[in-house]
C-alpha cells in the first residue's frame, strides 16, 4: 500500500514489507493514551524519588510525564524555568507530543542543590515528576538504554489468525529498519531541498552567514536546514539498499563483506552513506554501491562533507512483545525498542496505519 505523497513524488516513500504487504489496518493514536512511550536510563539509581533526590553532580535530572507536549517545547519550557540556556537542558531521544510519555531531562544547575526540592515544586505545577536524581554528565541522544511501548490500536480490520500470525513473525525475526517517510518531507520535498543542495554547505568552514548576530543567527538557520537535508538523503539511500534486500530475501542474513564479521554473531546492516560511501566489502560493498549510484543528486551530497560512514542494523526486533485483543476491534501491543528504532516502523510491517492525531485520512506510514 502505497503512502499518498508517493504518486506525485520522484522519490519512493513506501517500501517492501518482510512478507510482501500488509494484512490489516488500524487507527493509531486515536487518544494519546492509546500511545504510551516510557524511558528506559540505564544506570539510574534505585531510589530517584522527587522527595529523596540521590547522587552528586551539576546536573539535575528529572524524569516527566507529559502529554500534549512535545521533546523539544519542555526543553525549552524547562530552561525558562530554571533560569539557564537551552543548551545546558538534555535529553535522551524525541518523543510524540500526541502521546503519554515519560521523559528524561537534564538541567545544567550547579552549586544550586539545596534549591532542587523548590524547583522540582515548580517543573510540577506543568508536568508530573516521577523521579529526580543528581549526575556529573548532561544527557544525550541515545543515552537511553531504550524504550517500552504501549500501543491499541482501534478500529482493526483484517483476519485474527493472520494477524497473530505475523505478530509472531516479528516477535521472532522482527521487521525491516526503515526510516519512516516523515523524514522526507511532504512528498519528499527534503529530498528534492538535498539533491539541489551545494555540498560545500556541510563544510562548516562555509558557514559564515554573514557578519553580526544576524548573520549568526541565519547562518545558524540554514546549517539546521542543511543537516535535516542532509540526514534525510542519507536515510533515505539507506531505506533503499534495505529495500532492495527485503525484495531479494537477504535482509536477516549476514552477507560477505559484512562489516566486523565474525562467525555467528554478526548482524545484518546497511550503510548510512558517508565520505568513501560504504565501509562494506566484497558483494555486499558492491550491492550497496550499485543502489546507491541510482541516485546521483543524493549521492554528490556527500561529496565533501567528510562525514564518516557508519552502519544501522537492517532489522528493528521487539523485545518482550505481547498482544491481546480489547474486543473484535481493538489490539493492544506491549514491547520495547533499542534507542532509534520506531514503534511505527515495526507496526507498519503489518499494519495500514492511519494516525488519528494527524487528522482523518491522514496515512502514516513509519
Amino acid at each position: 500500500m502505497s503512502n499518498n505523497d508517493e504518486s506525485t513524488s520522484r522519490w519512493r516513500l513506501d517500501w517492501p514489507t518482510s512478507a510482501g504487504g500488509r494484512i490489516a489496518r488500524g487507527q493509531l493514536k486515536s487518544c494519546p493514551e492509546d500511545f504510551q512511550v516510557d524511558e528506559d536510563l540505564q544506570g539510574v539509581p534505585a531510589e530517584a524519588s522527587p522527595e529523596d533526590i540521590t547522587g552528586d553532580g551539576e546536573h539535575l535530572c528529572l524524569r516527566l510525564r507529559k502529554t500534549g507536549d512535545n521533546t523539544e517545547f519542555v526543553a525549552r519550557e524547562l530552561a525558562s524555568l530554571a533560569g539557564c540556556r537551552s543548551f545546558d537542558v538534555g535529553f535522551c531521544g524525541l518523543k510524540d507530543r500526541h502521546a503519554v510519555t515519560s521523559q528524561w531531562f537534564s538541567l545544567y544547575r550547579p552549586g544550586k542543590a539545596s534549591e532542587d526540592s523548590e524547583f522540582i515544586a515548580s517543573v510540577a505545577e506543568r508536568w508530573q515528576v516521577l523521579s529526580a536524581f543528581r549526575s556529573s554528565r548532561k544527557l544525550r541522544r541515545g543515552d537511553h538504554q531504550g524504550n517500552r511501548f504501549v500501543i491499541v490500536l482501534r478500529d482493526v480490520v483484517g483476519t485474527r489468525v493472520d494477524i497473530d500470525q505475523a505478530l509472531a513473525r516479528l516477535k521472532e525475526q522482527g521487521a525491516p529498519n526503515y526510516f519512516g517517510p516523515q523524514r522526507f518531507g511532504h512528498g519528499g520535498g527534503n529530498l528534492d531541498q538535498a539533491a539541489a543542495m551545494d555540498p560545500s554547505a556541510m563544510d562548516s568552514r562555509s558557514r559564515s552567514g554573514g557578519r553580526g548576530r544576524k548573520g549568526k543567527n541565519r547562518a545558524g538557520r540554514e546549517a539546521s536546514k542543511n543537516v535535516l537535508y542532509f540526514s534525510a538523503a542519507r536515510s533515505w539511500l539507506f531505506n533503499e539498499v534495505l529495500a532492495h534486500r527485503v525484495a531479494e530475501g537477504s535482509w536477516l542474513t549476514p552477507m560477505d563483506g559484512e562489516p566486523g564479521q565474525t562467525a555467528g554473531e554478526s548482524v545484518p546492516t546497511g550503510p548510512l552513506w558517508g565520505d568513501g560511501g560504504t565501509v562494506a566489502e566484497g558483494v555486499q560493498g558492491e550491492l550497496e554501491h550499485r543502489v546507491v549510484e541510482q541516485a546521483p543528486d543524493l549521492v554528490r551530497v556527500f561529496s565533501t562533507t567528510r562525514m564518516k560512514p557508519e552502519r544501522r542494523a537492517l532489522a528493528v526486533l521487539p523485545g518482550e512483545l505481547v498482544w491481546h485483543w480489547q474486543d473484535d476491534n481493538s489490539l493492544r501491543l506491549e514491547f520495547s525498542l533499542a534507542p532509534g528504532q520506531y514503534a511505527t516502523t515495526l507496526l507498519n510491517d503489518v499494519f495500514e496505519l492511519e494516525d488519528m492525531s494527524l487528522g482523518r485520512h491522514n496515512k502514516q506510514q513509519g
